[in-house]
Order: structure tokens, then C-alpha cells, then sequence
């Protein structure tokens, strides 16, 4: 198998060197699926965001119908089965009810899309929604005191090795920004696009120690080096700062 793509039976696949490369032909197949019924079809996620890393990042889309082409889902078995050979993960399908009547429930990964997006076809209906303070700040806080619990056991389960404990910071950082975006919503500010400017404005509003985010960062990007009798320490750090941020949101006046 060569770099960059990945072989099929007999065929190849090609894996996108970015997601525009795509764009025409996706747009194609889905409206050839669903027609009118297709309202729009919108790029989320890393590809949106300026972090896709071809063969490692998944491509991932929201595509918007109409009820009539909802209840013609199975049209798309075929079509959504050859694009993940081609790392286009499992659409988002949804129709604008169901995005409408889920932004209370589901705000955070609502506000994540529609801060890092591109329209592919349609409409941009992200455009038109928003985000009310309470709900938002309930699910930060759930989202932190869980993220906490999760990263305790998981903490255990490497049994102090540093290989696992390098990938558990990994696989939480993104998690982490995610919710650091709804953060800086809750008080207003512009989302800036890079991990680090993000990371550096949370820190400035809400007193937490940007250092350790940091380099966290650079573990999530493989340029770090730091030794593995040390990568216990940086967990420790890691997790008292977002030990003591879930504090600060838990009295945080909305």
C-alpha cells in the first residue's frame, strides 16, 4: 500500500490531500440521490478548521433534507459505503427541525459547527441559528465533570505507562478545544481558528495556566519531546488545570 491511499480489492481509493478536492463529485452523488430533497451539504470539522491531515483526519459533513428525502435514507448505502474508503466519515443527516429543536440539548456541538464550517451546496442555514447562555453552560459543565471522571479511570488503566498515557492526553485534547470554544461564546469573545490562540483566550478569561495546554498541544501534533519518565507529571498537571476550570464554570453567573 502506498502513502496517501489505501487499496480496496483490486482498486485504489485515493485518500483527498485536502477536502475541496472532493466537493464536486460528493455534491454530485448526494444530489443525485435526493434532488430537490438535498437543501444543503456542509463541510464540519478539522477539514473546516485548518487541522485536516490527510490519511489521519476523517472528513466529515452535514447534510441537510427535507422529511420526504429523510424517509429516502436507504437511498444512500451505496454512495455513503464508497466515500469512507475515501475517509469521508458517516454524514450528519439531518433535517433543519431536527437541527432547530436539538440546539438546546446538543448546543456545544451545534456552536462547534457553525464556528468552523464551509457550504459546500445549499444554503447556509448555520448561518440563521443561536445559542442561548444557560444550556450552554449547563452542558460545558456536564461535559467538563464528565471528561474529568473519564480521564481518572483511564488514567488507571495505563497502570502509569507513558505510551497510553501520551495517548489519552491525545484523544481528550480535542475534546477539550471543542468545549473551550463554547467557553469563549459564553463571554462574547470571538472564537479564534487555531488550537493554541483558543487555548491562550481561555486561559485569559477564565484564570487557568495555559502552559500545560501547551504542551498538550504539541503532543496532540507529535512535536513535543518529552521523555516518558516525565509524561506522568504532565498527565497530573494536565488534569488539575482542568479539575480547576470545571470549578470555575460551576460558579460561572449566567
Amino acid at each position: 500500500m502506498r502513502a496517501g491511499n489505501i487499496i480496496t480489492g483490486e482498486k485504489m481509493a485515493k485518500i483527498p490531500r485536502n477536502p475541496e478536492e472532493i466537493f464536486p463529485a460528493i455534491t454530485e452523488d448526494f444530489k443525485g440521490i435526493f434532488g430537490k430533497d438535498l437543501l444543503a451539504l456542509i463541510l464540519y470539522g478539522s477539514g473546516a478548521a485548518g487541522d485536516y491531515i490527510p490519511g489521519k483526519s476523517d472528513i466529515n459533513f452535514l447534510i441537510l433534507l427535507t422529511g420526504e428525502g429523510m424517509d429516502q435514507l436507504d437511498k444512500a448505502f451505496e454512495t455513503v459505503a464508497r466515500w469512507k474508503k475515501r475517509k469521508v466519515a458517516t454524514p450528519l443527516f439531518m433535517t433543519e427541525e431536527d437541527m432547530l429543536s436539538s440546539l438546546d440539548s446538543y448546543p456545544i456541538e451545534f456552536l462547534n459547527i457553525k464556528a468552523n464550517h464551509v457550504v459546500v451546496y445549499g444554503e447556509d442555514i448555520l448561518s440563521r441559528i443561536s445559542f442561548k447562555a444557560y444550556p450552554l453552560r449547563l452542558q460545558c459543565e456536564r461535559e467538563l465533570k464528565g471528561k474529568i471522571f473519564h480521564l481518572r479511570s483511564g488514567f488507571l488503566e495505563t497502570e502509569g505507562r507513558a505510551k497510553p498515557i501520551r495517548e489519552l492526553i491525545k484523544i481528550s485534547l480535542t475534546a477539550f478545544i471543542s468545549l473551550f470554544k463554547a467557553l469563549l461564546f459564553l463571554k462574547g469573545m470571538d472564537i479564534p481558528r487555531g488550537r493554541k490562540e483558543i487555548i491562550q483566550a481561555v486561559a485569559g478569561e477564565y484564570s487557568v495556566d495555559p502552559a500545560i495546554f501547551f504542551t498538550c498541544t504539541d503532543i496532540k501534533e507529535g512535536i513535543d519531546r518529552i521523555a516518558a519518565s516525565d509524561m506522568k507529571a504532565v498527565f497530573e498537571a494536565y488534569l488539575k488545570e482542568i479539575t480547576k476550570l470545571s470549578g470555575v464554570v460551576d460558579r460561572l453567573d449566567i
